[in-house]
């Protein structure tokens, strides 16, 4: 792609016990780009976001940042850097506005308002309290809070799975946006038009591989993606 890398990884292979996940995987993911990691159920996608912020650490194989060795970099320092937005997210305060100062305890009234209206939420949602908040809104607010500590690298997992129209169209933008800015995303999704239109680099994982890399118009997309 031209763009030099802020994740390498050469060989990296994770297992689970007996069970390989991930085998011999070589890929590298460009600086102010969005590359998009696609495959079947089950292809080991979400399993290549965790490596990346060191919630699981490889078997085999090399990961490294800025060209640096992942595991030579603080943990909490890593985390603030590259942020990871979960499919299935957790809440951890009370309330909304509370969450999205998790990282910034002092961060404005009116910069939380915006940060939620940059993920499709209105800004008076920050007065919400996070029980009994849907899926869909719990993870436009985990994205808010990832947004709220500037990261260099965002992480996203199926971050519109549980989105209506309206709401995927506003995290699409956010992305884009993001993107413009020299923001560097991950993003897995099984919406291939959602690739096409938001992805700069395609790779296709099957059965913990990669199948292929490239871009979203030259990639073969799994039947099941």
């Amino acid at each position: 792609m031209g763009r030099e890398p802020v994740f390498a990884l050469r060989g990296v292979t994770l297992r689970h016990g007996q069970t390989t996940l991930l085998t011999d995987i070589c890929a590298q993911i460009p600086r102010a780009a969005c590359t998009a990691i696609v495959g079947p159920s089950g292809a080991g996608k979400s399993r290549l976001l965790r490596l990346l912020v060191r919630l699981e650490d490889p078997d085999a194989g090399r990961i490294t940042f800025h060209d640096t060795p992942l595991e030579e970099y603080d943990v909490l320092e890593l985390r603030r850097r590259v942020q990871l937005v979960a499919q299935h997210p957790v809440l951890l305060t009370d309330s909304v506005a509370e969450e999205i100062r998790l990282g910034r305890p002092a961060l404005p009234p009116a910069e939380v308002g915006a940060l939620l209206e940059r993920v499709g939420l209105p800004a008076p949602f920050h007065t919400r309290a996070t029980s009994g908040l849907s899926g869909g809104e719990t993870q436009r607010v985990c994205l808010a809070r990832s947004l709220a500590l500037d990261p260099q690298v965002l992480l996203l997992d199926e971050p519109t799975a549980a989105l209506d129209a309206a709401s995927a169209c506003a995290i699409e933008h956010t992305v884009r946006d993001l993107v413009a800015r020299g923001t560097t995303v991950v993003l897995v999704s099984h919406n291939t038009d959602q690739v096409r239109r938001l992805a700069d680099q395609v790779i296709v994982l099957e059965r913990g591989r990669v199948l292929t890399t490239g871009t979203p118009d030259d990639v073969d997309y799994p039947e099941t993606q």
